[in-house]
């Protein structure tokens, strides 16, 4: 059995709730509460010694990090469009998953914990990170419909979510007509979900 330690406001929690309902896997979730610092409790640090979630527990294999456990669940359920066998995918999807890790952890999902939740942060760096990778986004897209090859991948659905939930950071995704695109194919995909605060046309 999948269990998915989560927190439903969390975009890192969504892109792995997403996959594994476009997987069509069952799962059951274990609420962990931030607020109330369950994630520093001895039980959970032997999960991830880091105090984040998400972590995955598929039948007794522990995997943190949302980038690794969407290319845990692409490659043990998958098919090929999730986790391509061509060398070159692989290394393009492996470059998305470290923006999601990156710029897009720098710039998009700080401003929306700085705006959502008050956390102080360097909104000019995060605003400079933000429109820097918002613009290299919207020009990957110009010419193809999703980030890697010719079908989704878990480049799609690592970058996906803290783009999507940009209102809360206070961003005007608008101003991005193909992201705004690439954001209704991916909502187009049998077994899509959403979470509250995404962007609505």
């Amino acid at each position: 059995m999948i269990t998915l330690y989560d927190m439903s406001l969390s975009g890192n929690c969504h892109k792995v709730r997403l996959l594994l309902s476009l997987l069509g896997l069952p799962y059951q979730t274990q609420a962990v509460d931030l607020r109330c610092g369950e994630q520093r409790s001895p039980d959970y640090l032997q999960r991830n010694p880091f105090a984040q979630v998400p972590v995955l527990d598929d039948d007794g294999l522990i995997i943190r990090d949302s980038q690794a456990i969407l290319v845990h669940l692409a490659k043990r359920y998958g098919c090929e469009k999730w986790w391509p066998d061509d060398a070159y995918q692989l290394a393009q999807i492996a470059a998305w998953l470290s923006t999601a890790a990156n710029e897009i952890f720098h710039g998009p999902a700080k401003l929306r914990v700085h705006h959502k939740f008050g956390s102080p942060i360097d909104t000019v760096a995060a605003g400079q990170t933000t429109d820097k990778v918002l613009g290299i986004i919207d020009r990957h897209l110009q010419n193809q419909d999703w980030l890697v090859g010719d079908s989704v991948s878990i480049a799609d659905i690592a970058v996906y979510p803290y783009l999507a939930l940009a209102p809360e950071g206070s961003l005007d995704i608008g101003a991005f007509p193909n992201i705004i695109a690439w954001f209704q194919r991916i909502r187009a995909l049998p077994g899509y979900v959403a979470m509250p605060g995404m962007w609505q046309a």
